[in-house]
């Protein structure tokens, strides 16, 4: 009996999962784990089938994680912020040897977790991190770029942005004033070197890029693990990662008080009262968000992930794109579905080695692609060009050539 239980599954990213995960008929049992017991409990009537279940978890409670995770086949971890859940989370998933999941973004616990491959080897277990939308859609289209487009591959650029969600928390705001402070990883010319996001080095990495469907976007060097796992499975020479969040107006308010230090937790007096700079931060942004997307015209979820390989192709160079643009679908669509299609492709054992893995290291791009096509149309028969994976080709001349991907028998 295949038993999967989704972490943080009442979530933004995790409901989606479960729905996922529900609508493959993959798993004899789902349970929603989550600290929102009642929301939780919510979500399972609201799908009402007989093989999903709600539990109470606290992810940073051990006992309260190993009493959740009990008898599941795999755990799929959603719960952030992932720089405080997932070490914990993980080693109550060890102690039980159950096969893990997730679709952590941080860089600096990736890298730590990373470093736990021969002891998860030796369980014979499988851990693959970071398969959500960046990371995960994106190691996996630069992976497809490098095997089945290009003949040598000398750069992989990940850029990103959306906005317009129905709702953003404290966890959100917190995640960007983390990767605005801590060093964020590039590999450039050959090398790993670390940027600073207010420092000269990380301002001189900042761009515009073109999206589909969204436009032009100031995006800025973001602490994603793709630039550290892509160079170790593929031979390249620069792998970067950009982002932002729209409107522009909304980004910059967060930027600009976490560079003036609003993102502090150390309380300071203000007028006889104790004020945490983050937490005034936290609230003013969040109050502010509102008015800014209606101003800037945005009525519903949009977004775009692209990704830039560019090398050369029968001895002339080639640069391809894929966008991953969605309109009326937020970020938990976006990260939620390819995590559960992650969990899908573990349980049918389309994933073989044991140990700490990307995705780019453990998941076959056009075997990803179909699964998510058994669960989620990418094709493209749809009246718009939203939800769905578009490629171009662009020329040493800068002109653009769309491709249809159905040629390469993904749909």
């Amino acid at each position: 009996m295949a038993k999967i239980i989704v972490l943080g599954g009442n979530g933004a990213v995790g409901s989606v999962a479960v729905k996922t995960l529900h609508k493959s008929n993959a798993f004899d049992q789902i349970i929603i784990g989550d600290y929102n017991m009642d929301g939780a409990q919510q979500l399972a009537d609201q799908i009402n089938a007989p093989n999903i279940s709600a539990c109470f978890v606290d992810a940073l409670d051990l006992q309260s994680i190993g009493s959740a995770i009990q008898g599941c086949n795999i755990v799929l971890n959603c719960v952030g912020p992932f720089y405080n859940t997932v070490k914990p989370i993980l080693a109550a998933v060890m102690s039980q040897e159950i096969d893990y999941i997730d679709v952590c973004d941080d860089v600096d616990v990736t890298l730590d977790i990373l470093e736990m491959d021969n002891e998860i080897k030796q369980k014979g277990r499988k851990v693959v991190l970071g398969m959500g939308n960046s990371p995960g859609i994106t190691n996996i289209l630069g992976k497809l770029a490098s095997e089945l487009l290009l003949d040598v591959t000398h750069s992989i650029d990940i850029f990103h942005t959306h906005g317009g969600e129905p709702v953003e928390g404290e966890g959100v705001i917190g995640h960007r004033f983390h990767c605005m402070t801590i060093d964020c990883p590039m590999y450039l010319d050959g090398k790993m070197v670390s940027v600073k996001y207010f420092e000269d080095d990380g301002i001189a990495l900042r761009q515009t890029f073109n999206f589909p469907l969204i436009g032009e976007v100031p995006i800025y060097p973001y602490p994603h693990p793709e630039q550290v796992t892509l160079p170790r499975y593929i031979d390249l020479k620069q792998v970067t990662n950009k982002g932002s969040v729209i409107p522009n107006e909304y980004y910059n308010l967060t930027r600009d008080l976490c560079g003036l230090g609003f993102n502090s937790k150390d309380p300071i007096d203000v007028k006889g009262q104790s004020v945490v700079p983050y937490d005034f931060a936290v609230a003013y942004i969040l109050k502010e968000r509102e008015k800014m997307i209606k101003a800037a015209g945005i009525h519903k979820p949009r977004g775009c992930v692209s990704v830039v390989a560019k090398g050369i192709k029968n001895n002339q160079f080639k640069e391809f794109r894929f966008h991953l643009v969605s309109e009326s679908e937020g970020l938990g669509e976006g990260t939620g579905i390819p995590a559960a299609v992650g969990a899908i492709m573990m349980h049918r054992g389309m994933i073989k080695n044991n140990g700490v893995m990307p995705p780019e290291a453990c998941i076959s791009a056009l075997d990803f692609l179909k699964t998510t096509g058994e669960v989620y149309d990418l094709s493209g028969n749809k009246s718009d060009s939203t939800g769905k994976v578009l490629l171009e080709m662009v020329d040493q001349n800068g002109s653009i050539t769309p491709i249809d991907i159905s040629q390469f028998g993904l749909f």
